[in-house]
Formats: C-alpha cells, sequence, structure tokens
C-alpha cells in the first residue's frame, strides 16, 4: 500500500459521519502500519518499485534504487536489485549483486 495523497474522508454532515470517519481512519492506519511493517522486515510484497529487471523507460536520477522481486543464484552470487549510476529516460542501470560464498 503507498500512502494515499488524497485519503477521501467523508464530508462533515449525516448521522453516520462519524462512524465513517472513523471505520476510514481505522483503514488508512491500519495499511500504513502495515506497510511500514512490511519494509521494517524487509519484505519486498511492501517495495513498489521491485521488478525482475533493470526499467527500460522513465526518468530516472543517480541512485535511484530497484529491488529484484526475483532473485535466484547465478553462478557465485544473487541479483538483489539494480542502481541508477547515470540519469536519463531510463538511464543507466547496474547490478547489486551480493556473493554467495
Amino acid at each position: 500500500m503507498k500512502l494515499p495523497e488524497n485519503p477521501r474522508l467523508p464530508t462533515l454532515g449525516g448521522a453516520d459521519y462519524a462512524r465513517s470517519l472513523y471505520v476510514r481512519l481505522y483503514d488508512l492506519f491500519r495499511g500504513i502500519a502495515n506497510q511500514v511493517n512490511a519494509l521494517s522486515e524487509g519484505r519486498v510484497v511492501a517495495a513498489y518499485n521491485a521488478d525482475t529487471a533493470p526499467p527500460t523507460s522513465g526518468e530516472h536520477a543517480v541512485g535511484d534504487f530497484l529491488r529484484n522481486s526475483t532473485p535466484a543464484v547465478t553462478g557465485s552470487y544473487i541479483i538483489i536489485g539494480w542502481v541508477c549510476v547515470a540519469a536519463g529516460n531510463p538511464g543507466t542501470w547496474k547490478e547489486c549483486r551480493c556473493p554467495t560464498a
């Protein structure tokens, strides 16, 4: 879950306003807590920038990082993601590797 830019809270008024507001805020905070917890545990489901290959389009800045959603042992290393080393569309991406031995 990404944090909503416009949480769409219920409009003021009406008999069910307080309950509607409570339910909406509860859902929002629960989603935020789940997202933060998954991020702190390093879970890939919490990363909206995970993919199976580096980007082929879109503007990217130096230092942007993309997690590998399908890491696997490749020889003596695992590709854990890609980092942008030159800005552009799509920029220049290099593998981030983790040795297995």
